[in-house]
């Protein structure tokens, strides 16, 4: 969505568009450039655009490959500009074209490729912006905007992975709930109502399933609104740092997917950790950005726990001993790292192990999650068949 805003800056009324997904975005971003907002409205709604950009969004898959391109071309002596009007040209995604035309108008007039890009933070993130501009001071862009591609197209490939594993065993779930659902409200009933005829002794299963069965026919409008207010209640709950808290650390206790999400936060933070070091941003800053980009609550803490540790002057590793999230080797290869002066190599080189880990975390859930999904789904359907038919046998023995 387009924000138009009125701000502050230097005693002077700045206005100006930003494209962002909330007006907390936009906040923001003019506080960070020290701007004082005065007023931020959004831009009119356009359903014809609405539409339009609901089939031609940018995605993250076009972030790392617009990252690598730019990359590519400035390794081979291209200047941005120059890049930029080769890009406007290749990209055929409208609402990608749009982007860069505006970062090529803000390069063109004098801004910098990193404050261009604090314009689109829903796209661009912290660690994003902070690399380019390490980039931009070193003279090393390039070379950084390679290392972010390559991290980029790491995550989306593990991202990849886990969808991958998650997809098959979601779509069975969600589709076995909805058969049971149809079946025990709609179908059973007009079954079972044949077996009050007959004045046969039913089993407990079909006793059981009857019960189920006649409520959700009666009541099932109310049981998709409470199902639909649990979920909107639990949504909002999750939201607040209570919430974020009891499902981040639950999901950590869990036997396989835990491991999966611990390892992929180990990986995300000592990669990003490596690349801001080796890029030349300070430890203070590279754990603030750490804290900004982390997803889960529980590692989230533990670095802000880290950061102020070593504001104070405790060394890195140091520090993370006194976490609980953090294994040994992690710790340990740190402190080599900091004694070496190599804190940047030995993080990358740990991110690779713990990406392996990852991978085997995310190859032991599928293989899990499989046969698990068969059982529950053998077992429901079992159920509803027993409960069925077996007073159909009771019945074929009264008759002899």
């Amino acid at each position: 969505m387009i924000y138009h805003y009125r701000a502050i800056k230097k005693n002077k009324i700045k206005t100006g568009t930003i494209e962002a997904n909330h007006e907390n975005e936009v906040v923001e971003y003019l506080r960070n450039n020290d701007f004082f907002p005065v007023k931020i409205t959004a831009q009119g709604i356009d359903y014809n655009s609405n539409i339009s950009l609901l089939f031609n969004h940018v995605t993250f898959t076009d972030i790392v490959d617009l990252t690598r391109q730019l990359a590519i071309m400035l390794n081979a002596g291209l200047t941005l500009i120059d890049s930029f009007n080769i890009l406007k040209k290749q990209i055929t995604k409208p609402s990608l074209v749009k982007i860069i035309t505006e970062i090529d108008k803000e390069i063109r007039s004098g801004s910098t490729f990193s404050k261009s890009l604090q314009k689109y933070p829903h796209l661009f993130s912290n660690l994003y912006i902070s690399l380019v501009k390490s980039g931009e001071a070193s003279g090393k862009l390039s070379d950084i905007l390679l290392k972010l591609a390559d991290n980029l197209e790491k995550q989306r490939e593990f991202q990849g992975k886990v969808k991958g594993a998650l997809i098959y065993p979601v779509i069975i779930i969600i589709a076995m709930f909805l058969v049971m659902f149809i079946m025990i409200t709609f179908v059973i009933p007009k079954l079972l109502d044949l077996y009050k005829d007959f004045g046969i002794e039913l089993p407990m299963s079909t006793q059981m399933l009857i019960i189920i069965s006649s409520f959700s026919a009666k009541f099932w409008p109310l049981i998709v609104l409470l199902i639909v207010g649990i979920v909107l209640m639990l949504k909002t709950y999750l939201k607040t740092k209570a919430g974020r808290f009891f499902f981040d650390s639950t999901i950590l206790k869990m036997p396989v997917i835990g491991n999966v999400i611990r390892m992929s936060a180990l990986v995300d933070s000592t990669r990003t950790l490596s690349i801001l070091i080796g890029a030349g941003v300070s430890i203070l800053d590279a754990l603030s950005i750490i804290i900004e980009t982390s997803n889960n609550l529980i590692y989230q803490t533990a670095f802000e726990n880290i950061y102020k540790q070593v504001e104070k002057g405790t060394s890195l590793g140091n520090s993370m001993t006194n976490e609980g999230v953090f294994p040994p080797m992690l710790v340990q290869m740190t402190m080599v790292g900091e004694q070496t002066g190599h804190l940047d190599d030995t993080l990358m080189r740990i991110s690779k192990y713990f990406e392996m880990e990852s991978e085997l975390a995310v190859k032991a859930m599928t293989t899990m999650i499989e046969p698990l999904v068969l059982v529950v789904l053998g077992l429901g359907v079992g159920f509803l068949v027993i409960s069925v038919i077996t007073p159909i046998y009771s019945l074929t023995a009264s008759f002899k």
